[in-house]
């Protein structure tokens, strides 16, 4: 029976099934679509000025301070226990949102929340490391199916809850912080990986005995020419005893990696086409996630809470499907995205330019949610394609490098437009104001792609 076992925690179906159960819970929060007017009901009696102001810019710094350090722990522990800690992190915060009170309480809410967003790598870096190549695909496919049936179950099961059952946001809660247990016990059973993609390559231990001996990575397609580099410095040079003995060992190969990742950053951003890409990928996302924090404020502005129907969930549900549809269909689009990729980036962000004017300037809530819609649609989309031009240059561990530090720099940009534009120790300006920000914010990424893509079809049409 023990030899069963293990045979079957080899396999890539168990670890993918484990994790996609663990995507499925840990996404699975009917209470998420409904967080605002939770905070500003009588649950925790806290006005909305204190909700905007001083409580939701805590998750953009936290998130900011733990992203890079916890990007390379997840590396260094080989992925498992980072999933442990962000399982422990989510049943504090949903622990805390029950039972604690108060404008302080509710910030280290966001504090661990930071935590939870900062550890979402491991997510998807584990997969990699516990199954062939040839699988990516289909795994990644069902990871990433799993965790969106999950959010749109779970905004169409809190919006019933809420406008038929009419159950209070707390048991909403309490049904979250249930699934999260329910995700932190999956992590368990996740087997440990004997590899990681930077600091437990298999082909670095490989190289060592001699210089004629180079392996690829396991966890690559094509061996890169940085991966190159650095089977042949490994191989090249034979460690000394200095370097093996006492702790010296763990800190220089701390260093070798970090100039490792510097380099590949250099390399794949000296491509003019992955940095335009990746320019987009940052702008747009940092404009995202900032409207993604602050839209239910938006909503309970238009539409307060206490004295109007709540239809949150359904707008989240119907939002997530809609990107899964818009996602889908990048697949048929026949288009020379050399060509007109920065074209659709610019037509693209006017239409999310105009959907944020849109909430700013419509009083109608409906005017609001149909903004919203048409808003993550439309980012979703572009999203799903700038990955696909991404992920088709590089191997798995450059992707996996520029899609950390394109996240880093538009989390940097996030926490600029926080500071500025919602701390209060900033401008502190209305969630209304903040919303003609956030339009005029994304007029200029269409302005600069626009411009950009006019410059490529001119030097086309010249060649």
């Amino acid at each position: 029976m023990a030899c069963w076992k293990q045979e079957k925690s080899n396999t890539w179906t168990f670890p993918t099934l484990i994790l996609c159960l663990y995507g499925f819970f840990y996404m699975m929060k009917p209470s998420e679509p409904f967080l605002t007017p939770y905070l500003t009901g009588p649950d925790k009696n806290l006005t909305t000025d204190e909700v905007t102001n001083q409580i939701l810019p805590v998750w953009t710094y936290s998130y900011l301070a733990l992203l890079f350090p916890v990007f390379l722990l997840t590396d260094y522990l080989r992925y498992k226990p980072v999933l442990l800690l962000q399982g422990i992190s989510l049943i504090v915060t949903w622990l805390l949102l029950l039972f604690a009170h108060g404008v302080l309480a509710m910030q280290v809410v966001e504090f661990f929340y930071g935590m939870v967003t900062a550890t979402e790598v491991a997510y998807y870096a584990y997969i990699y490391s516990v199954v062939s190549t040839d699988r990516y695909q289909r795994v990644t496919s069902y990871c990433r199916s799993s965790t969106l049936v999950a959010a749109t179950a779970a905004a169409v099961l809190g919006q019933l809850l809420v406008s038929l059952a009419d159950v209070s946001y707390f048991y909403l809660n309490a049904i979250s912080l249930a699934s999260v247990a329910l995700a932190f016990l999956c992590a368990f059973f996740l087997p440990m990986p004997q590899k990681s993609m930077f600091f437990h390559r298999k082909d670095a231990s490989q190289s060592l005995p001699g210089p004629d001996k180079v392996a690829a990575p396991a966890g690559s397609d094509r061996p890169s020419s940085c991966q190159e580099d650095t089977s042949s410095d490994s191989a090249g040079r034979s460690p000394t005893p200095q370097q093996q003995a006492g702790n010296a060992k763990p800190w220089n190969h701390m260093l070798r990696v970090l100039v490792q990742l510097s380099k590949d950053l250099r390399d794949c951003y000296s491509s003019r086409k992955l940095l335009y890409w990746s320019l987009w990928w940052a702008l747009a996302t940092a404009g995202f996630n900032q409207v993604l924090n602050y839209i239910q404020v938006l909503w309970d502005f238009r539409a307060p809470s206490h004295s109007s129907a709540v239809y949150n969930g359904a707008v989240e549900a119907l939002a997530t499907f809609l990107s899964s549809v818009t996602s889908f269909l990048v697949q048929y689009m026949k288009i020379n995205w050399d060509l007109f990729g920065e074209l659709a980036l610019g037509i693209f962000s006017a239409v999310d330019a105009g959907s944020l004017f849109l909430m700013h300037f419509s009083t109608n809530i409906w005017a609001c949610y149909a903004g919203y819609l048409i808003f993550k649609a439309c980012y979703m989309l572009l999203l799903t394609i700038a990955t696909f031009q991404i992920a088709i240059n590089l191997s798995m561990e450059r992707y996996a490098l520029m899609f950390g530090f394109n996240n880093f720099i538009a989390l940097v940009i996030q926490t600029i437009l926080t500071v500025v534009v919602v701390d209060s120790r900033g401008l502190g300006l209305d969630i209304v104001t903040q919303f003609l920000i956030y339009g005029s914010y994304f007029a200029v990424i269409h302005g600069i792609f626009m411009i950009r893509s006019i410059c490529v079809l001119v030097s086309s049409k010249c060649k």
